[in-house]
């Protein structure tokens, strides 16, 4: 129903409430459990704990944030919000600020941040492909890192220019293939390849799929890449462990190896920390290269 609001489990931000999301996990499950591609990307997503790995580049999301202007009142959604990095610093310019994941216990962690800053924010349970909103709803429509990873772009794309009003804004951080995580993702798919069919997530910093995907007729499209800093109180064998142990894509992949390709890749992923660590001191910073994309609806 384009000028329709599709229903989807609902919990407002604010104050943490951990069984209202784990009563919107069950009831979605019978909604999306159907669907394979969204529930392999609900469980690589819960798996770990994202909000440790968001933490170490929460400085590149302020600035994000800081770069859409946003005004007090302006109707934003944060699209695959996972703990709020956008989410949050946008609700504190006054924004009237709706986040939605599919994974429950990630939005739980944006509830919690919500609340010890002070704001109020929406917090839905949903799948970019299918958004639960109404046609035009939004000024700005933001994602870090985040509907890049939905299995099917173009279903992303419809409902961004469905829900995103004429005039308004989509704005995506996407991962660039070359930069840091790119490669860190390739690294993933040799071990791990993903199913048949389903695009690499890094397409989404492709400027020729991009300019298909938003299409001419429908957007104005500019794109500028951007380096952002990753920074953990750890080394880059301890960051590399952090990854192993909190960061979905690295979890599961781990999970489908038997031991000694387990070792292997360990010994990957520690090597690739330890190249690209800026200088020499007891903590890690990395740079990663990533796609800023602004789309604005016509």
């Amino acid at each position: 129903m384009e000028n329709g609001t599709k229903t989807h489990p609902r919990y407002h931000g604010g104050s943490p409430n951990v069984d209202t999301a784990s009563d919107a996990a069950r009831l979605i499950h019978a909604a999306l459990g159907r669907d394979a591609l969204t529930e392999r990307s609900r469980r690589t997503w819960s798996a770990g704990d994202y909000d440790r790995i968001a933490a170490g580049f929460r400085d590149e999301a302020r600035a994000f944030v800081q770069r859409l202007s946003l005004r007090p009142g302006q109707l934003v959604l944060d699209a695959a919000s996972g703990s709020g990095n956008l989410t949050i610093p946008a609700a504190l310019t006054g924004a009237a600020v709706t986040g939605i994941d599919l994974v429950p216990s990630l939005l739980s962690d944006a509830s919690r941040w919500a609340a010890r800053e002070g704001v109020a924010v929406t917090l839905d349970v949903g799948n970019v492909e299918d958004l639960p909103y109404s046609y035009a709803r939004f000024d700005v429509v933001m994602s870090m890192f985040g509907v890049m990873f939905a299995a099917r772009p173009d279903n992303v794309v419809t409902e961004l220019a469905r829900v995103t009003r004429p005039g308004g804004r989509v704005a995506l951080a996407n991962w660039t293939r070359g930069g840091f995580i790119g490669r860190l993702l390739a690294m993933h798919a040799a071990v791990a390849p993903p199913p048949a069919g389903v695009p690499s997530p890094l397409s989404w910093a492709d400027e020729a799929v991009l300019r298909q995907r938003f299409d001419d007729r429908t957007w104005e499209l500019t794109m500028t890449p951007r380096i952002l800093t990753f920074r953990y109180p750890h080394t880059p064998a301890g960051t590399a462990e952090l990854f192993r142990a909190a960061y979905g894509p690295t979890v599961r992949a781990f999970g489908s190896l038997d031991e000694d390709k387990r070792a292997a890749f360990a010994g990957d992923l520690t090597a690739h920390w330890q190249r690209h660590q800026r200088g020499d001191g007891p903590s890690t910073e990395v740079e990663s290269e990533y796609l800023e994309v602004v789309a604005v609806r016509r």
